[in-house]
């Protein structure tokens, strides 16, 4: 597996790992609706939330979030609405991101809530 798929991988996991610290219950991992990718599903009480986790090695050319652009939010609301109609739901959903940088001294997470709003 190349390097930054591995890197990827790592920050799911500690997503993952965190966002169960704070109670949310995990549903889906890298669901797929044709090419579009969901990181995450995730309940976190009544509420169905859609995270998209970005994980770099250095933050020296920006925060991670910042490369979930215009078309990587479209392409997470297209595969969330597939999802939500494929289970049959009826249920407020959020959009939630969570940046992971992590390099050798230091592994550091930051939770976006409402990162943004579904557009297409």
């Amino acid at each position: 597996m190349a390097k930054h798929n591995e890197l990827g991988k790592l920050g799911e996991q500690l997503a993952i790992k965190y966002l169960r610290g704070k109670g949310f219950q995990i549903v889906e991992v890298n669901w797929y609706f044709g090419h579009h990718e969901i990181d995450i599903i995730a309940r976190d009480g009544e509420m169905l939330v859609v995270v998209e986790v970005k994980t770099r090695a250095t933050d020296v050319f920006g925060e991670p979030e910042m490369a979930v652009n215009k078309q990587k939010q479209r392409s997470i609301v297209k595969a969330a609405d597939a999802y939500i109609q494929q289970h049959d739901l009826n249920i407020e959903t959020r959009f939630d991101i969570v940046s992971v940088i992590i390099t050798q001294n230091e592994r550091r997470i930051f939770h976006i809530d409402d990162a943004f709003y579904p557009i297409m």
